[in-house]
């Protein structure tokens, strides 16, 4: 299935009152799942065919929805909100969003996860100072994975 195809399946399931739906095409799966926080999820394997019964789908989340985490050094931790892989500048050529030192804005942009050709910005939900940046630039990340380590401020 083509990325133009998913989107609109996405964009049907957001604009109804569809709770959930899932597609099955040949080796392809597509599962798509809106909960309380608007969160939408799609699952595809077009390069292996799926086990019977199906394990554990790749999953990738469209909409960020993983809010910092406090951990008990004081720092906050701002976690990937999707599966994919962790860029820290818009460009290989361009200067990176965010040094280790900086202090950023709510709202700023932190990094981009590209999750199936989507390029999803990170932006820090407060104003803090970057710690450490956890992941390399073009690493592989998945839900849930430190991305920066950061003080609030």
């Amino acid at each position: 299935m083509e990325m133009k195809d998913i989107k609109t399946l996405i964009k049907l399931v957001t604009e109804s009152d569809i709770t959930e739906f899932e597609l099955e095409q040949d080796e392809e799966r597509i599962f798509i799942k809106r909960g309380s926080q608007e969160v939408i999820q799609v699952a595809a394997s077009a390069y292996a065919p799926m086990p019977q019964p199906v394990a554990s789908p790749v999953v990738a989340p469209l909409a960020p929805t993983a809010p910092a985490a406090a951990v008990a050094d004081g720092y906050e931790r701002i976690p990937s909100p999707i599966v994919g892989t962790f860029y820290a500048a818009p460009s290989p050529e361009s200067p990176p969003y965010v040094k280790v030192g900086d202090v950023v804005e709510a709202g700023q942009t932190l990094c981009i996860v590209e999750a199936m050709k989507l390029m999803n910005e990170i932006e820090a939900e407060f104003k803090c100072k970057v710690v450490e940046i956890v992941k390399a630039n073009a690493e592989p990340v998945e839900y849930g994975d430190v991305l920066f380590v950061v003080e609030k401020i």
